[in-house]
């Protein structure tokens, strides 16, 4: 395949500096000595790291002029230079791939949608290919490399082995991705679980920039929870840290496929709702949609149906909010086009089982499109390029 690699290294040579450039990145411009307060290093370390950034184009002085009282130079702010590189985000569904074309702010430039026919791994690194084939053509009018592409898989998805443990909606179990993606590509690849992806674009550049502790909640074909802890994006010993969907609230509740019942996503997935929406009402709907439509024309088994997905839901960030204490709680995802109708019950059913102060967690909900999966997916290659992280690359 075709590319445009760059074997340049990002100059960033040490976690400060890869962290003052994260710091820009999130929040800039900023003068120096207000990255080196919200980084918390000193204002020689910040002046050190920001030199060969400066030199190399990453980060760029803009120079105004202005004298600041007290010191003797102007306190110039710098910024990332967005234009500096490119990125590949690639979110893949069980019937569709998306595939977007960032910047280094992950800014999408070019977007991309394909049907998924095989859900075979040899069926999804094909079409995935013939996408970021398409897109790294058109990347070259932009003028400068594609340093690295992200792929976002929902499941347990170990990122340090570029793995794909178990993903339900692709049948798929153990399979490197990472290693198979690059050798396809031939650019340093980086493999995610897809909410976790996602999660890394909103605490860089989303709703949940500035805060050191919030979860984003992801409503749809599952149930998924991204948990920001300490400023760190928390993936847990074994990967699956987050796993609200997962929580058994009813031991004899209907059967997920994980194997446990009662599940939250065996009772609030769009899946979950359909099935019980025919069965409490008779009508067989097709699909999510026409659940949605029939609770919407005022049918009191489908609202039922939605109202107690609402309460699993509710209970289940209740019972995170508990355990982490996060600042927010950001609920995104499909199953949002469905919330005036389990919103109230969210709300209900978290304020009852949050305790004490938990409760004052703020609940807002933050639709996200499929490009913004993608977008999370490129986020983290940018990620593993500023971080000098070691995703996996054709050798």
């Amino acid at each position: 395949m075709r590319s445009t690699p760059s074997s340049e290294a990002f100059p960033a040579q040490t976690p400060a500096a890869a962290q003052i450039f994260t710091v820009v990145l999130s929040h800039g411009p900023l003068a120096r000595a207000e990255i080196a307060r919200r980084a918390g290093l000193s204002p020689a370390a910040v002046t050190k790291a920001v030199r060969p950034l400066i030199e190399t184009g990453y980060l760029v002085e803009d120079i105004d002029g202005t004298p600041r009282p007290g010191l003797g130079r102007p306190a110039n702010p710098v910024r990332v230079d967005g234009g500096r590189a490119l990125f590949l985000g690639v979110k893949v569904t069980g019937d569709e791939i998306i595939a977007v074309l960032t910047d280094l702010r992950c800014r999408i430039r070019l977007a991309r949608h394909t049907p998924l026919a095989d859900r075979r791994p040899a069926g999804v690194l094909a079409t995935l290919s013939d996408l970021i084939l398409e897109l790294l053509t058109e990347a070259e009018g932009f003028g400068v490399a594609v340093k690295g592409v992200g792929i976002a898989v929902s499941g347990d998805v170990d990122r340090a082995e570029g793995m794909v443990r178990y993903s339900p909606f692709l049948e798929w179990r153990d399979v490197p991705l990472a290693d198979l993606a690059a050798m396809t590509v031939g650019l340093p690849v980086t493999v995610d679980n897809d909410v976790r992806a996602l999660t890394v674009a909103e605490q860089w550049f989303g709703a949940g920039a500035g805060m050191s502790d919030f979860a984003l909640v992801t409503v749809g074909a599952g149930i998924g929870c991204g948990l920001v802890v300490g400023g760190r994006v928390v993936s847990g010993a074994h990967g699956v840290a987050g796993e609200i969907g997962h929580l058994s609230l009813d031991p004899t509740g209907p059967r997920c496929h994980c194997g446990n019942r009662g599940c939250v996503e065996a009772i609030a997935s769009e899946s979950a709702i359909v099935r019980d929406v025919r069965a409490e009402t008779g009508v067989d709907v097709a699909d999510a949609a026409g659940a949605l439509e029939l609770a919407r024309r005022g049918d009191p088994g489908a609202r039922k149906v939605y109202a107690r997905a609402g309460v699993a839901i509710g209970r289940a960030i209740g019972s995170m909010v508990n355990l982490l204490g996060p600042e927010r709680v950001i609920i995104s995802g499909e199953g949002l086009a469905a919330y005036d109708l389990f919103a109230e019950h969210i709300r209900d059913a978290f304020a009852a089982s949050a305790f004490g102060a938990a409760a004052r967690c703020d609940l807002r909900t933050h639709p996200l499109p499929f490009e913004e999966w993608a977008r999370g997916a490129a986020a983290t290659a940018i990620q593993s390029f500023i971080r000098s992280d070691t995703p996996k690359e054709q050798g």
